[in-house]
């Protein structure tokens, strides 16, 4: 054998091994399961490189008509942290959890965080906690938390990202209060197309003065008394616009603008991410959405 094929040989054996190396350290991280995208980014910007972070829903799914696959189980069973909102917003999750097996300890990003009040003696618990993002801080400190405990070596990490990511939510806050205080106080009258904005709203100051469906859900549909009724609510108030999701069906709201002449904004993210523009991000998501409440009020 000549000098060549040794060579030849000793390369393909380090290619090899360093092949299988790399394999090898990417099976040992825990994998960590969210249950939305937004949960999922919130939390690889606390793990960094140190976790496989992964989203059960995909990009532009929402969570209140998701329908669960056979493939979602298997993923649950496989995952060692799994991650939901709580206040019971999964509800496409319970009998997935019940029956997946597996030792994944699984994590509410919300515990701790106080429901509406007002919102809790109506329908229930407003899940909705992560459209305002000082309720994002606690998910934060929750999330960091259940990283260490699952991966402890990894501690200093976990620490250092949630704080560097808690500063700039404050900083995400500071930038809506900016956004909004363009807007007259007598202006900021927000639609729904679901009860989605209550946290956002009491926050930054403005009143929600109706919604298409009165539910937590987007899964509902509203009685023809209750779109009556949204269009004298819509006619007293003076409030320009409706504010969808743009996974949220139109057609209700499209039919109480012909009636009112309110603008239907249909491009809101409120729970999901986007795959590229215009909400890669929650920080994103939240900037895209506050930027198109302000043009349509102002």
């Amino acid at each position: 054998m000549n000098h060549r094929h040794v060579i030849f040989l000793i390369l393909a054996v380090l290619l090899f091994s360093c092949g299988g190396a790399d394999s090898d350290s990417e099976g040992l991280a825990p994998v960590v399961l969210t249950s939305t995208t937004f949960l999922a980014d919130i939390t690889r910007n606390i793990a960094g490189d140190r976790l496989q972070v992964e989203s059960l829903l995909p990009y532009g799914v929402d969570p209140h008509s998701y329908q669960p696959t056979p493939q979602d189980a298997a993923r649950l069973s496989e995952s060692q942290l799994i991650i939901v909102n709580g206040a019971e917003y999964e509800h496409f999750l319970e009998s997935l959890l019940e029956n997946a097996g597996g030792e994944a300890t699984t994590l509410e990003a919300a515990a701790g965080i106080s429901p509406r009040a007002e919102a809790e003696s109506e329908h229930g618990i407003d899940p909705h906690m992560w459209l305002d993002p000082n309720n994002i801080i606690h998910y934060v400190e929750n999330i960091r938390d259940a990283l260490t405990h699952l991966d402890p070596q990894g501690e200093a990490v976990y620490r250092t990202n949630a704080d560097t990511y808690i500063s700039e939510l404050r900083n995400l806050d500071s930038w809506i209060r900016e956004q909004v205080d363009q807007i007259p106080e007598e202006k900021r009258l927000l639609i729904t197309n679901h009860e989605a904005l209550g946290y956002f709203a009491e926050q930054y100051g403005f009143t929600v003065t109706g919604t298409v469906i009165e539910s937590f859900s987007s899964d509902a549909s509203p009685s023809a008394q209750q779109i009556a009724e949204l269009i004298e609510q819509i006619r007293s108030s003076g409030a320009p616009a409706i504010f969808l999701d743009a996974s949220d069906n139109p057609t209700f709201a499209r039919q109480i603008s012909e009636e009112t002449g309110v603008r239907v904004i249909t491009d809101l993210h409120l729970e999901s991410l986007t795959e590229g523009s215009p909400a890669p991000t929650y920080i994103d998501m939240m900037k895209h959405n506050v930027t198109q409440i302000v043009n349509a009020l102002m």
